[in-house]
């Protein structure tokens, strides 16, 4: 399957999760240009719209820790670069953290529908990714639904903030200047944006799921009390489905994904937490993708064993694509890129797969 067209799929069907993609896309485009990162428009368009421009996306839920229990274990989602030694059988995957923590989210069972850090960085710092993380979860209690999205726009000023359904009005959050607008029978929901001391602002959105009801005024107190405890720098990793180890000639992670699939075929994901990497230099756009939650048959013809896996090995003029079969419980893992032959191979070699 070609993982180019599954990203503008992916894209589409994810557009009606994010805020107004065109007015966001402008202003981000905007400071994307001006910064000189490199972007191609493709990946400025899904960073605009808080889309992770992965070949697929992915799934877990976990239960919501206290703001105690969700100080992990920190582990850092950059490789560096290593030999190509095979990872050692056993070897589990490294924890993968997010760059900002959620200190309260209202009563109920949570369940996370997203963890991700959106793809794109600036030359002047290549290690801050210009959209910085994004959760996804709904919180259930006694019958009601809430569905909240919290995300941070390094490049998106609260004066540019623009909303599902408006129009916004000035609060302050925490000192913070903000516009939040609320309309609770409309498609917005709650939603604020409130600025971050370092630029840009962060985004909560707080709304009522398809067949539950909220007062406008709880969707409001909940969505000011999340933005009010949001907790920088981030204590809160999540684990994959597979990791990357010691990534070849100073290769990085730039994005990852660990979520529910939104928006493609649920029943060829795989069970559990499916993860998607974006890898790359990070100062432009990334140029390899490793996937999990792929959707059809695998492609192409045998390639070399990969720790132990068969592979299939497609090349459609120049971006070339890795499979390495049975590598998650019977599901593929997919590397693609426009990168030569043996270093899809390198990578796959990479891989911490599950014991």
């Amino acid at each position: 399957m070609n993982i180019e067209n599954l990203i503008k799929d992916t894209f589409t069907a994810r557009e009606h999760d994010a805020p107004d993609s065109d007015a966001v896309l402008a202003a981000a485009r905007q400071r994307i240009d001006s910064r000189r990162s490199g972007l191609s428009r493709p990946l400025a368009v899904a960073a605009g719209a808080t889309v992770l421009t992965l070949g697929a996306v992915t799934t877990v839920v976990l239960n919501r820790p206290d703001p105690v229990e969700q100080s992990q274990t920190i582990a850092t989602a950059n490789g560096s670069q290593g030999s190509q030694t095979p990872a050692p059988t056993g070897q589990a995957a490294a924890g993968l953290q997010m760059p900002y923590s959620l200190g309260w989210l209202p009563p109920g069972a949570v369940a996370y529908r997203a963890h991700r850090i959106n793809v794109g960085s600036s030359a002047a710092n290549p290690d801050a990714p210009l959209y910085g993380g994004e959760y996804m979860l709904t919180v259930t209690a006694d019958g009601q639904v809430l569905e909240v999205d919290v995300q941070q726009f390094r490049m998106v000023p609260v004066d540019q903030a623009t909303f599902k359904s408006g129009p916004g009005k000035s609060v302050t959050v925490k000192g913070q200047r903000g516009v939040e607008s609320s309309v609770s029978t409309g498609p917005g929901g709650y939603e604020l944006y409130v600025a971050h001391p370092d630029g840009g602002s962060m985004y909560v959105h707080v709304s009522a799921a398809p067949g539950s009801n909220a007062p406008a005024q709880q969707l409001v107190d909940a969505g000011r009390r999340i933005a009010e405890n949001i907790q920088f720098p981030g204590t809160t990793t999540v684990t994959p489905a597979y990791g990357l180890r010691d990534l070849p000639n100073g290769m990085r992670i730039c994005a990852f994904s660990v979520d529910q699939g939104l928006g493609l075929d649920r029943s060829a994901a795989v069970p559990g937490a499916n993860t998607s990497y974006s890898l790359g230099t990070c100062t432009v756009q990334p140029t390899v993708f490793v996937n999990s939650a792929v959707v059809g048959e695998p492609t192409g013809t045998p390639g070399q064993p990969v720790q132990g896996h068969a592979t299939r090995y497609v090349d459609d003029n120049g971006y070339r694509q890795l499979w390495v079969l049975d590598a998650l419980g019977g599901a593929p893992v997919v590397i693609a890129g426009r990168i030569p032959q043996a270093d899809l191979y390198d990578i796959a070699n990479r891989l911490v797969l599950p014991r």
